[in-house]
């Protein structure tokens, strides 16, 4: 006789404040080399966490290994409690959704069919609940105007938004988004740092790859600066974007300094005076 699996279900709703990703003492060596080296981190349910520092520098695979998609050579990635590789991929599925570099499709693929592949993993959900989340993913990432072009005729920033779409129509509690902002427009870079902070806002715990030191000041609750595969500090964006340590971390001088209107912490790079 076949036993039949029962079919995984979203998990609860994370209470504020819970530690529903962290690495402890993560080593990841790729190509023979060590990417990373040691790194604590933890990102909580209700905070946005921004990943900065130069290339190189191990963002990316730090996001991978949090998403437990890229296996550690020492220490431990633990999801919810439990260590990334004791759930399954389905159960994985149900609890991050993963925003890579790059989105390439080879087949000619709508738009809303895009977005519609972030319910494949919410197999007990009624239709009407599929269509609400793709819906309002669609809407909240200013794509719906284009729903039924293929994916393959968009630019390259319409593309990033139906990836987050996607993403967003997974309703996962851990969003992990690797430079979501890379492709777009200056409107666009805010739209998706606000829905950020509004998904952490409604409880959700939200890991982002910035570049942008100006946008991880202005919206992430806290800011990771990685440096040679290790964390050079971790803390709200106004204790640990310093002149010094920026500086060092980016071989570049920059200066810090609060915005004249709002106060928030402002970053830029020092250049010389231009003559007249």
């Amino acid at each position: 006789m076949r036993l039949l699996r029962s079919r995984p279900v979203p998990p609860p709703r994370p209470a504020p404040g819970e530690v529903l990703a962290e690495a402890a003492e993560l080593r990841v060596d790729l190509g023979g080399r060590p990417v990373l080296d040691g790194v604590d981190i933890a990102a909580r349910a209700g905070e946005v966490l921004a990943l900065v520092g130069p290339n190189g520098a191990g963002k990316s695979t730090l996001l991978g290994a949090l998403a437990g998609d890229v296996a550690s050579g020492g220490g431990v990635v633990r999801l919810f409690g439990r260590a990334a590789a004791e759930w399954t991929v389905a159960e994985l599925a149900l609890r991050r959704a993963v925003l890579p570099q790059a989105a390439v499709l080879s087949f000619p693929f709508t738009v809303e069919d895009v977005v519609r592949m972030g319910r494949a993993p919410h197999a007990t959900a009624t239709p009407d609940e599929d269509e609400r989340a793709v819906g309002e993913a669609m809407a909240a990432t200013e794509v719906a105007g284009f729903a039924v072009r293929p994916f393959s005729a968009l630019s390259g920033g319409e593309r990033a938004r139906v990836a987050l779409a996607r993403v967003l129509a997974q309703c996962a509690p851990l969003l992990l988004l690797d430079e979501p902002t890379a492709a777009l427009d200056l409107k666009h870079q805010e739209l998706v740092l606000r829905l950020c902070r509004d998904r952490a806002h409604a409880g959700d715990a939200v890991v982002v790859v910035l570049h942008d030191l100006a946008l991880a000041a202005a919206y992430a609750h806290r800011v990771a600066i990685l440096c040679a595969g290790r964390v050079a500090a971790v803390g709200p964006p106004a204790e640990v974007f310093e002149e010094r340590l920026l500086s060092e971390v980016y071989d570049q001088p920059v200066e810090v300094f609060p915005h004249p209107r709002t106060g928030a912490v402002v970053v830029a790079p020092k250049r010389l005076e231009r003559r007249a």
